[in-house]
């Protein structure tokens, strides 16, 4: 094999990390070469968030060292925990979920950070003439003069990329860019990166989506409990083998095997929620979860899914329109009461809306049934058996956690998703609300809430799945329906879409022909 004759612009030595006895990193050496696209893979709590983390200074290491090429082409020492030094060296990352101010317009927030705001007005003129340019060269086409919050998905990542090219970066950093995107948008990205990599860019690209790695990168670097396990070619590769170099082991094939519907659990008939105009909102929505089946919600983020949400879960109320949960007519706002009429609420959000990060699992375990019997007894909460049904919903959902008596803010992502889950899924629900249900987990705990959704189904449970994942709405809905500025088409047998024609109605295309 010759070595690779591209120039190092990026190497990382020994590179260690620790959190108490924690060890986060544990001696990483990693090499990225100009034109370069590397896959950084592994589980949550494998250590990747701590080791960007280093590499753009929001943490220092505890050993080892970050050399980056300087104009000269040579390696110099970054200093670490300055995130200022990193953008000045030419290191730049762009988050899952962007730091943009939406009530600028993308000019103002490419140009934020560059000179202080008294020159703003006297450069404009010069900066939008380098951001046309940046934007023929690079191929990212967006409208720099309206505010970003009247923006769609797609064009405010392209901000986000037009921002650190403005800034000259050398290395960039793609932490999941694809989660919010349609599958086309995706494509085009792709072909992006692939054009700025051919200009010499370094490119780190951070996903869950192995599909989208082999795809896109040339080579993938692999860690697991803090560790570098694997550093190798993505030729040859495929799905099934970076998934047992993530988690250590096999993951067995699942194929998608039919509901046995039966009566309806959910029923919107003419549903109002929000008002015209709001960007989150249900416009004259009709859907039917039965039984027994999953339905697939698919649509980019802030189409109307929050709304349908909170709807179902009893945080909001329609303004016109009827809703029924197993047969019967509710009304208002009364998150209880759909509690008690058999909902089951995965939320989008598990920091923010499904624990309360300062109590303990067993805490949150019954933070929506506290008030039940099995709770409570004279007015006292009974601490012994809620202890005692929280371990074992942590040995039955295999939790890792120290026990029940643990804040659930220690958790990682995945395992505070399990306590969740168990919270849900072991009321037995008659219908199941699954927002967003894998976000930013890793392939094992991905296939474990898999497994615990379709294990619903088969109990009888209906399971209304929405997610921005179109992998994930394919291999486990019955039906999907798609979800576009507020308007909500039929529900379509699964077996009969093409995962592009279902991101062509993502967009707004073919929609009205499917309601």
């Amino acid at each position: 094999m010759h070595p690779d004759p591209r120039p190092l612009v990026l190497s990382l030595a020994g590179i260690t990390k620790r959190f108490g006895p924690l060890v986060a990193n544990d001696a990483i050496d990693l090499d990225v070469r100009a034109g370069e696209i590397v896959a950084l893979l592994g589980e949550n709590g494998a250590g990747k968030t701590t080791l960007m983390s280093i590499l753009f200074g929001h943490y220092v290491a505890d050993e080892g060292e970050v050399f980056v090429a300087g104009a000269d082409g040579r390696l110099a020492p970054l200093p670490g925990g300055s995130a200022e030094a990193a953008l000045q060296a030419g290191i730049g990352m762009v988050h899952q979920h962007f730091a943009l101010a939406e009530n600028l317009t993308g000019l103002e927030n490419i140009l934020l950070g560059t000179m202080p705001l008294w020159k703003l007005s006297l450069g404009r003129r010069a900066a939008r003439a380098r951001i046309e340019a940046l934007m023929v060269e690079s191929g990212l086409q967006a409208d720099i003069d309206t505010p970003v919050g009247r923006l769609s998905v797609g064009e405010q990542q392209r901000i986000e990329i037009l921002k650190a090219l403005y800034r000259n970066v050398r290395v960039l950093i793609l932490d999941e860019p694809t989660a919010v995107l349609t599958p086309q948008e995706a494509d085009g990205l792709f072909a992006t990166v692939r054009r700025l990599a051919e200009k010499g860019l370094a490119v780190i690209f951070i996903s869950h989506k192995l599909h989208e790695v082999l795809a896109l990168c040339e080579r993938v670097v692999v860690l697991r409990g803090g560790a570098k396990v694997a550093d190798r070619p993505t030729a040859g590769a495929d799905r099934a083998m970076l998934a047992e170099l993530m988690i250590g082991r096999a993951i067995p094939a699942r194929e998608r095997v039919p509901g046995a519907p039966g009566a309806a659990v959910l029923r919107l008939a003419g549903v109002y929620v929000g008002r015209p105009g709001e960007r989150d909102r249900l416009e004259h929505a009709g859907l039917e979860v039965r039984s027994g089946e999953i339905v697939g919600i698919a649509g980019v983020s802030g189409n109307g899914q929050g709304a349908l949400a909170a709807l179902v879960a009893g945080l909001a109320a329609a303004r016109a329109g009827r809703v029924e949960i197993a047969g019967e007519a509710v009304t208002g706002a009364d998150p209880l009461a759909r509690l008690r009429a058999g909902v089951g609420r995965i939320p989008e959000d598990r920091h923010r809306d499904g624990t309360i990060g300062g109590l303990t699992i067993a805490e949150n375990y019954v933070l929506e049934t506290i008030g039940a019997p099995e709770n409570q007894r004279g007015g006292l909460v009974r601490r012994a058996e809620i202890r005692a049904r929280a371990s074992a919903a942590i040995k039955a959902y295999d939790v890792r956690c120290p026990g029940p008596d643990a804040a659930i803010r220690s958790l990682s992502g995945g395992n505070m998703q399990k306590v969740v889950l168990a919270r849900v899924l072991e009321r037995a629900p008659k219908l199941v609300l699954a927002h967003q249900p894998t976000r930013g987990l890793d392939i094992g705990a991905t296939t474990d809430v898999h497994r615990r959704l379709l294990a619903a189904r088969a109990r009888g449970a209906g399971v209304l799945l929405i997610s921005e994942d179109l992998d994930e709405l394919f291999a486990l809905s019955d039906r999907i329906a798609v979800i576009h500025a507020g308007h909500l088409s039929a529900a379509m047998p699964t077996d009969g879409l093409d995962v592009r024609t279902v991101g062509l109605m993502m967009a707004g295309h073919g929609l009205e022909d499917a309601a």
